[in-house]
């Protein structure tokens, strides 16, 4: 199946309020409170405001003017315009002390459910090419890709590990540019009246909303509900800076509003847990977290009142770490995690051509003099042990020499000697 011309499911357009699947004195009250807080007077602007159909926007206008919280004063063009009454404002007092949030009217939990469904990871149905262009910048072991490939398509967990530096992170996010396509993310959700922010321009990038007014004439472009967003899918990356309380929803105090926890914007995409083992967190507690969701499909999180609740779990997480499965994980935790792919030390062959990719890359052609020099005297210092990251590393070093010291940009032996004694400092006891 070619990925790029996957079917995309844009979420339906409501055309009136019991369409957007929210409480109606709930949408009243973001209406105003955003007419409060910002510069919005014409129905054009409250649909643009709320992200809606401009029916829903005329359904919202005439019930807060019924209820007298709207009065009309005048035209603005072809539109009437509206300022808020003194029982308007008082009503947006009153809401805005329950909660700041106001824009885009937020998406029912129950509803976006649907929409991940439509648009599972699990279904991406990644190729064989598609995988490894994402990564022919890499120099691949064996049989790796055919490891990776049912990996991805499984939308299960993968826990890559091995040596460091020799490409796990690298590889996780050519995964990530594997799979290509686009997913509708919502700006906002809700839940039980409370209000959880999910769209994040960091994680969900390239993002464009629907092309075309619904109600035109001339319609061009996609048009789907522009409470979504359409954008690639999500990738989020983490390192050892990962603890629990970044898996939970995080609430503002002052807005009284709520962030979604890191897998929550990930959903659709996947969730990169880099350098696993240098958390403050245990590995241990870390996959525990992890467990209910990835084996159940949904994620169990608590609003500030204790209320616990179920959200949709839909995200490829891989774990990518320098230790032993069996040195951080018990069997349990490896039971439960279904691929484990070790991502091993090039051999001599691999780590020749990293060289030349490197150098090509780098605009320093390779000398072979110098590579025999690297091969011959310098890794028999260190048993011949390779790893990916040793040629940028020297090649960034050498050309920093020859900047510095007004050099062309032309390997030569003592130019990688130099770079060499950086890499590995020789281990020394200092007396005191």
């Amino acid at each position: 199946m070619n990925m790029q011309a996957r079917t995309l499911h844009p979420p339906k357009i409501p055309m009136s309020v019991a369409a957007t699947g929210l409480n109606p004195v709930f949408a009243r009250d973001i209406l105003i409170k955003t007419m409060f807080r910002k510069n919005v007077s014409t129905p054009g602007d409250v649909e643009k405001t709320l992200c809606c159909s401009t029916p829903v926007a005329l359904e919202l206008i005439e019930m807060a003017r019924s209820q007298n919280m709207l009065e009309v004063t005048g035209k603005s063009g072809t539109e009437l315009r509206y300022q808020m009454s003194e029982s308007g404002k008082s009503r947006a007092l009153d809401a805005l002390a329950q909660s700041e949030y106001f824009g885009a009217l937020p998406i029912p939990l129950n509803d976006y459910r649907e929409q991940v469904k439509l648009q599972s990871v699990a279904d991406v149905g990644i190729t064989q090419e598609a995988l490894e262009n994402s990564m022919g910048h890499l120099i691949i072991p064996d049989g790796l890709l055919t490891q990776l490939g049912p990996a991805v398509n499984s939308g299960k967990s993968i826990l890559m590990y091995g040596p460091p530096g020799n490409g796990k992170s690298s590889i996780s996010n050519g995964i990530r540019d594997a799979l290509g396509d686009k997913i509708f993310v919502p700006k906002v959700l809700e839940y039980s009246g409370q209000v959880i922010s999910v769209y994040d321009p960091i994680v969900h990038g390239h993002a464009q909303e629907s092309a075309a007014d619904p109600n035109s004439l001339r319609r061009t472009g996609m048009q789907f509900d522009n409470r979504y967003v359409l954008c690639n899918r999500p990738s989020v990356i983490t390192g050892g800076e990962l603890t629990l309380s970044m898996l939970e929803l995080n609430y503002n105090s002052n807005s009284k509003t709520y962030q979604a926890p890191l897998q929550l914007k990930a959903t659709g995409g996947v969730f990169i847990v880099d350098d696993l083992g240098r958390q403050a967190e245990p590995p241990q507690a870390l996959i525990n977290r992890w467990i209910v969701p990835m084996e159940g499909g949904e994620d169990i999180l608590s609003l500030q009142s204790g209320e616990k609740f179920l959200v949709p779990f839909d995200t490829l997480v891989i774990f990518s770490t320098n230790f032993h499965p069996a040195e951080i994980f018990d069997g349990a935790a490896l039971r439960r995690i279904y691929y484990k792919v070790l991502v091993d030390r090039p051999t001599r062959d691999q780590m020749i051509q990293i060289y030349a990719l490197v150098s090509k890359a780098m605009k320093m052609p390779l000398d072979e003099q110098v590579l025999i020099h690297l091969f011959s005297k310098l890794y028999p210092q260190v048993d011949n042990t390779y790893a990916a990251y040793h040629a940028p590393f020297l090649f960034t070093q050498m050309k920093s020499i020859c900047d510095y010291e007004g050099r062309p940009y032309k390997m030569a032996i003592d130019l990688v000697e130099r770079a060499w004694a950086n890499l590995f400092v020789a281990e020394s006891v200092v007396e005191h």
